[in-house]
């Protein structure tokens, strides 16, 4: 189909999958230059190349997020990430912004792991356990409606990079955490704060029960929601020590979502967004096994081939939910609003976006 007949209705992914790549591409830029200011492109760090390459401004969601509030002369955002970060994106930007998630079925199976009903059943039990000694804190990483239960019920959410922090905000505050929806970035928060993991309990929204309660109820200072990262979940404390056999000098650097005896086995652990900067800071020659999501690990290598990066394990597979974001998808959402039919908006509702924003300004105040 030649591009001036090029119509909304005519318009679909499938459709894209059937031209050449170079093809995408050069009509991707078209778009861009057309619609000017008037778009911007947010790529999360573990989109595949092909996305990447297109995008305004890259970073890990919440930093995409506070850009997208940055730029108040677009009118669309496409957020070349998945359901929850674009969610954030529309919470942060004005009414008058459209904020587009190319493929709807990008979502992340960490925030779907907590749904608000689980989380008030839960909320339930913590309160006739403890009293009012609970703040709710969850990730970034979960659904619009989450970080609003923890807006209106004095709680603030978190990234992975000011966890800590957050903690101690939180234990100014109250006796007790419950973090949501991911178990192990809790424990390795709460660990590296002096937390006894004796005094750190598991929520199971399947069972409605705490599990692995090591001491009395009293003692309990964290609740760890009963989540994890499908992608950090594979790396073993198995795979920390074969790349060590194989090479006594590498570096082990690994995400704070992996399992508690993977980041203590590891040299380092951080963000994302921290593990580029160790990278980045590292001198020529330097060795690393990388816990994380392979198209950043592999970004990372082809951008420093004066160092040896490597994955920590290597058949960890890319996060396929967010990799359902191609080329394609991307292409389809720009000639949509290009022709003046916005496909995917991400809207979130004005009761829970603004009970969610006062746990993201909560955040963000104390950051």
């Amino acid at each position: 189909m030649a591009h001036s007949q090029i119509t909304s209705s005519s318009i679909s992914p499938e459709m894209f999958y059937q031209w050449p790549v170079d093809e995408m591409e050069a009509r991707v830029r078209v778009i861009k230059q057309a619609l000017g200011d008037q778009l911007v492109i947010l790529g999360h760090h573990y989109q595949k190349d092909e996305v990447f390459q297109f995008a305004d401004f890259t970073g890990d969601s919440l930093k995409l997020a506070q850009l997208a509030a940055q730029q108040h002369q677009a009118s669309y955002i496409v957020f070349c990430g998945v359901h929850f970060m674009a969610e954030t994106a529309d919470i942060l930007t004005s009414e008058n912004q459209t904020v587009i998630l190319p493929d709807l079925k990008a979502g992340c199976s960490m925030a779907d792991m907590a749904d608000d009903e689980q989380v008030e059943e839960c909320w339930e039990l913590l309160t006739g356990l403890f009293g009012e000694t609970v703040v709710p804190m969850t990730y970034v990483n979960s659904t619009a409606a989450i970080k609003a239960f923890c807006g209106r019920n004095g709680g603030l959410t978190c990234t992975s990079s000011n966890a800590k922090n957050m903690f101690q905000w939180a234990f100014s505050h109250k006796e007790r955490i419950l973090f949501l929806p991911d178990e192990h970035l809790g424990r390795n928060t709460a660990a590296s704060l002096g937390i006894p993991l004796e005094e750190m309990a598991v929520y199971n929204p399947l069972t409605r029960e705490l599990e692995d309660v090591q001491t009395k109820l009293d003692q309990i200072k964290v609740i760890l929601w009963k989540g994890f990262c499908s992608v950090h979940q594979h790396f073993k404390l198995e795979h920390v020590q074969r790349v060590r056999q194989r090479d006594p000098q590498i570096k082990v650097l690994v995400h704070p979502e992996c399992n508690y005896d993977v980041v203590c086995a590891a040299d380092d652990s951080g963000s994302t967004e921290y593990i580029i900067r160790q990278v980045q800071n590292a001198p020529p020659g330097s060795k690393w096994a990388i816990g994380t999501e392979v198209n950043l690990v592999q970004r990372l290598a082809k951008t420093h081939p004066e160092q040896t990066i490597r994955l920590l394990n290597d058949m960890i597979c890319p996060c396929l939910t967010m990799n359902r974001i191609d080329l394609p998808h991307l292409l389809w959402a720009l000639e949509s609003i290009y022709q003046g039919d916005n496909v995917n908006p991400i809207r979130v509702e004005t009761d829970v976006a603004r009970e969610a924003r006062i746990a993201l300004e909560r955040m963000l105040q104390n950051s």
